[in-house]
Order: C-alpha cells, then sequence, then structure tokens
C-alpha cells in the first residue's frame, strides 16, 4: 500500500506556517486545527522546516516563557524528513519509527501535497489487520 492512499481517504490539506510568525501565534494554530506539527514554507512555497508541539514543549523547557517570543525559524526542524505519494506506508512506518517522527510531508514534483501523521498510519495497519483477519476467517469457514 502506498501513502497516496492515506491522502485519498484524509485529503491533501496541509496546515503551514511562514518562517517569522511567532511561536505563540503558531501554538494558537496548532490548537484551534487539532493538529501536531505544522510545515513551514518560504515565500516560494517551498518546504523549509517542520514544527511540531514537541519542539515547542523543548523550547519552553529549554528557555521558559520567552520562547513563546521566539520565531518559527527559531524553533524549527530545518532537516525535515519528507515521501513521495508513492512511498509504501511500511518505509514511512520505518522512518517514523527510527527518526522518532510522528509527521511525515508528502512532496511530489518538488510541491508539498499532503501531509502522513503517525495516527494516519496506525489507523491504516489497524484497517488492514482487519481485512486480513477478515478475508483468513472466510478462507477458513469457506475453504476459498
Amino acid at each position: 500500500m502506498q501513502v497516496r492512499s492515506i491522502l485519498k481517504m484524509k485529503g491533501t490539506r496541509v496546515v503551514t506556517v511562514r518562517p517569522e510568525i511567532g511561536i505563540g501565534e503558531t501554538a494558537r494554530l496548532l490548537a484551534e486545527n487539532k493538529i501536531g506539527a505544522v510545515v513551514v514554507v518560504d515565500a516560494a512555497g517551498a518546504v523549509a522546516g517542520i514544527l511540531s508541539e514537541r519542539d515547542i514543549v523543548n523550547a519552553l523547557a529549554r528557555h521558559g516563557t520567552a520562547a513563546v517570543a521566539k520565531t518559527v525559524a527559531d524553533l524549527m526542524t530545518r532537516d525535515v524528513q519528507h515521501c513521495a505519494p508513492d512511498a509504501t506506508i511500511g518505509s514511512v512506518m520505518t522512518t517514523m519509527t527510527e527518526r522518532r517522527i510522528r509527521h511525515v510531508p508528502v512532496i511530489e514534483d518538488g510541491r508539498l501535497i499532503g501531509i502522513v501523521s503517525i495516527g494516519d498510519v496506525v489507523k491504516w495497519r489497524l484497517e488492514e489487520t482487519l481485512h486480513e483477519a477478515e478475508a483468513l476467517r472466510d478462507y477458513v469457514m469457506t475453504g476459498r
């Protein structure tokens, strides 16, 4: 199964921010949209980074309330792990596990076309497991 299957189910909407936006405003954006990360894009719309709730919590632990006055550029992860829509869900799961990340932007032809979260991957895996169990049950019961 490919990442594009997840995007077909969940859609391709991605909440993005510019690097100069403040952390306070970005935290509100995360809360309003009930999401765990935003993709940071430059003036041309290219992916420049990613900022997660974890990045904000780490900044609060290091800088206290002064972290809220920082910008996205100050805290974002610049080395963004991304995938193509034809990447397998298994390979994305491996990347997420090995890199300890929860969000992977999906890029096609240099354009951001979606984002996959660990929740999306787990949901897909659960559904796949249920379908496999059902197929095995049918096979055992009918012999086909």
